[in-house]
């Protein structure tokens, strides 16, 4: 794909600018949010076009391009045929296979690929099947309770930084992204935590601000809140748990889990600028690639 005028003007400008502001702070440069595209479905409720935010330089993130999404095995044929109609090339599934095992996989529309490409979650899905399962009061707040479900979710985000193998599944998606011939799918099982991570990389590296990224990384817990909310009410009514307001830390995003992966990426790579360059592996070249295609 030919590059736009834009990157033919100066391909490796662009590329330290973009990465410049990776490093800035997230809460300079508040803009006024855009409005969020909202993909309405019957079987997820975290699906989103990722396009219409504004950049540090006053471009625009293209619509239609990049979708974020929970799982999509409980689509119905209705949210398949809405699925068709975003043209999408590939869907990408940062599951875990105990995850798909419980959930199923994704239902898509016929001419999708479907990509496996699983980011660890340290267990945290099993661990907290067994926790609701053992029907134990007493043992689940001794799991989640007393601040400890919000300490087991700043434990995840930091490995989405430090582990390798999730480094290379998050580095494979955005030059995914640079490279597809058209509009991409990705997600996991809520579309809160690793795809929240990657939006967020993703949308900083394309110049839009920190708080802004970071905005879109909190709707999660707008757009889950009702599904989130009958999940737990479900759990009290099969008897599985006294007290299901203990998963709400689990079931949401907050700043400090986001904040747990920046404060690794500061650690490990001096920042997120560094995590791009040098933990994901993207030269300027793939970077200034993911512009051209994303913003205009």
């Amino acid at each position: 794909m030919p590059l736009t005028r834009r990157a033919l003007l100066s391909t490796t400008a662009a590329t330290t600018a973009a990465l410049a502001v990776a490093a800035a702070p997230a809460t300079a440069h508040r803009h006024k949010p855009a409005p969020v595209r909202h993909i309405p479905l019957q079987g997820a409720v975290n699906v989103r076009d990722l396009g219409g935010y504004r950049t540090y330089d006053g471009d625009r993130v293209r619509h239609g391009r990049v979708y974020r999404a929970d799982e999509l095995g409980k689509l119905t044929d209705a949210d398949v045929t809405t699925l068709a109609g975003l043209r999408l090339t590939r869907a990408i599934d940062f599951r875990v296979p105990l995850e798909i095992q419980q959930n199923g996989a994704d239902r898509l529309p016929a001419g999708v690929t479907a990509v496996s490409r699983p980011v660890s979650d340290l267990g945290l899905y099993g661990r907290l099947l067994q926790i609701i399962g053992s029907r134990d009061p007493v043992a689940q707040e001794a799991a989640l309770g007393g601040g400890r479900g919000a300490e087991l979710m700043r434990s995840i985000y930091p490995a989405f930084v430090s582990d390798p193998a999730n480094r290379a599944q998050f580095a494979a998606t955005l030059r995914d992204l640079a490279t597809a011939r058209g509009p991409v799918l990705y997600h996991c099982t809520s579309g809160k935590d690793r795809t929240g991570w990657t939006s967020y990389v993703l949308l900083r590296i394309v110049g839009v601000p920190g708080a802004v990224a970071e905005e879109d990384y909190l709707l999660s817990n707008t757009y889950r809140a009702e599904a989130d909310r009958r999940t737990r009410e479900g759990v009290r009514a099969l008897g599985l748990m006294q007290n299901p307001d203990l998963l709400i830390p689990v079931q949401e995003v907050r700043r400090e889990y986001l904040q747990a992966a920046l404060d690794q990426a500061a650690a490990d790579f001096g920042g997120l600028t560094g995590y791009v360059r040098d933990g994901l592996g993207l030269n300027w070249g793939m970077v200034a690639a993911l512009r051209a295609r994303l913003v205009d």
